[in-house]
């Protein structure tokens, strides 16, 4: 076992246990990592402060990239439920168990365009009000689980899965995600609406006075489609310049600064989101720095493990290891990672947001008494994707240690 997998299991670990100090631990983690690469074990790149040079050289535009993006997808959630969309989702909901379904297919919806933890906040202020302040456990792992499963699938919808997209991984083949997360919300969303509705009946509360601002919402879209327009033309008639400028996230911030005189921005947002993106890059730095030919091969089954891992740890320096490795289908990484962590209430930040709204949740033991159905779901919903996409890993990224894919293009999985 490499000294740096010991280190970056520790960093985790700590992440894990000590929920108040989340952010030293990570930024700990990182310059002890650098420190030990420096002194004792050669980059990539080369040894010593110089090889440590060339490698922030080679990460600098996916590190920007995803301290832009963070930035301004915080603004973008609260532009959302500004616009009172949120407010007026009630109405839609039927008064029996069907509508507990309902409203977690709208969770869905909305993380595969939106940062999943706002999907998920969206969705636990809805349930509140309509659950009469009584939301059962086991609906609380279903609403991580569809905002973590929506996002499984988008580029847009979920940071890992906008990891892959700057790294090169075109919007389609994280696309597949969905057939995975698709099968598992049927088979999590039903059971968990039956406990919701023993437990709490829904009842219809809609906010009368509610009134969308339809202009908050093309601000929205307009962000969100000058994001994929850019990162689009840039990855298929630009490629070779795309690891030398973070184009992705400056076009969301010039996007943002274009529209900010429609509506008024929270702006102050801005001083918690940075301490979360500072907290998630030193993460991503570390993983970074892991000696990736040293992983096991890149196959379905490792994808598999990576999910169940990604309950644990979390799953952005997951993403962030397998990129560096190469040779994954990626949409079976994107299903994996994104949905994985909803097995655990700490195994997605969705769930970790979301639990500060209902701190009965941060019980291991609890959430996976009442939320079986989600690691039940996670499997079934991957050996469906199986079935019937099979393994692909037909996809080489530029600068990822697989310079060939693990296995030929045209062979399936059994």
């Amino acid at each position: 076992m490499p000294v740096e997998f010991i280190l970056f299991a520790a960093v985790l670990a700590g992440v894990a246990l000590l929920h108040r100090h989340t952010m030293q631990v990570a930024v700990g983690g990182a310059i002890v990592i650098a420190l030990y690469k420096i002194l004792f074990s050669p980059f990539r790149t080369g040894a010593g402060v110089a090889g440590f040079g060339l490698h922030l050289q080679h990460e600098w535009v996916i590190l920007v990239n995803l301290l832009l993006l963070l930035l301004g997808f915080a603004l973008l959630a609260d532009m959302f439920e500004k616009s009172a969309v949120p407010a007026a989702l009630p109405k839609f909901l039927p008064d029996d168990w069907k509508g507990c379904f309902v409203l977690l297919v709208l969770v869905f919806v909305l993380s595969s365009f939106l940062d999943n933890i706002a999907a998920a906040m969206i969705g636990g202020a809805v349930a509140h009000t309509v659950f009469r302040g009584r939301v059962h456990i086991g609906y609380l792992a279903a609403i991580v689980a569809a905002s973590n499963g929506g996002g499984a699938g988008s580029v847009v919808g979920d940071t890992t899965t906008t990891m892959m997209w700057i790294a090169g991984v075109h919007p389609l083949e994280v696309l597949e995600g969905f057939v995975g997360s698709g099968v598992a919300l049927l088979l999590f969303g039903i059971p968990a609406s039956l406990q919701q509705q023993g437990y709490s009946p829904i009842q219809k509360d809609a906010d009368g006075s509610a009134r969308i601002d339809w202009a908050r919402v093309a601000i929205v879209a307009f962000i969100l489609v000058a994001a994929i327009v850019v990162n689009v033309t840039v990855n298929t008639r630009y490629k070779e310049v795309s690891d030398l400028f973070p184009f992705l996230g400056v076009a969301v911030c010039l996007a943002i600064i274009v529209t900010a005189p429609m509506r008024q921005l929270t702006w102050p947002l801005l001083g918690g989101a940075l301490r979360g993106s500072i907290f998630l890059l030193s993460l991503v730095l570390c993983a970074s720095m892991m000696p990736v030919e040293r992983l096991p091969a890149a196959s379905w089954p490792t994808a598999l493990g990576l999910g169940f891992l990604s309950a644990v740890f979390d799953n952005i320096p997951l993403t962030a290891l397998a990129l560096k490795q190469g040779g994954y289908d990626w949409g079976f990484l994107a299903y994996a990672v994104g949905f994985g962590g909803s097995m655990l209430w700490f195994g997605s930040s969705a769930g970790v947001a979301l639990s500060g709204m209902y701190p009965e949740s941060r019980s291991v033991g609890l959430w996976l008494r009442h939320g079986w159905h989600v690691a039940v779901a996670y499997v079934i919903g991957f050996f469906v994707m199986l079935a019937m996409i099979g393994f692909h890993p037909d996809t080489v990224l530029k600068g990822s240690a697989a310079s060939t894919p693990a296995h030929p293009p045209t062979a399936r999985a059994p």
